[in-house]
């Protein structure tokens, strides 16, 4: 009987699962942020807080591609705002939001697919 093979019910943690998942759930909040925006602040705190584990990984591309989405999309916002009285702000607030729109759906189908957001260097 020692010889038997034995099999265990306990599941192994699946760290890379789980930061893939960690990452499509900021990139919704991302997405969510467009009509609600606090979940945006809640998406970089989160950015920064797990920045750390998912080093090394395809997904530090992805949080590196979030991270610069929010804060070029907050200085382009404040630009925009700031401008809106000249009406030419207006315009560059809309651009803006197209923009990161195009960053979170891009991101997304990214990670779906398994690939980073930038090509690795050599």
């Amino acid at each position: 009987m020692d010889n038997l093979p034995t099999t265990s019910n306990a599941t192994t943690p699946d760290p890379i699962g789980s930061a893939r998942n960690l990452t499509m759930i900021i990139y919704v909040l991302y997405a969510v942020s467009y009509v609600v925006g606090i979940t945006a602040i809640i998406a970089i705190i989160i950015n920064y807080v797990k920045r750390e584990d998912v080093a090394g990984t395809f997904m530090e591309s992805h949080f590196r591609w979030q991270i610069r989405s929010f804060w070029f999309g907050l200085l382009w916002f404040v630009i925009g705002g700031i401008l809106a009285i000249v009406l030419i702000g207006w315009a560059i607030i809309f651009a803006t939001w197209v923009w990161l729109v195009y960053r979170v759906v891009k991101g997304i189908l990214y990670l779906n697919d398994g690939k980073p957001m930038y090509p690795p260097t050599a």
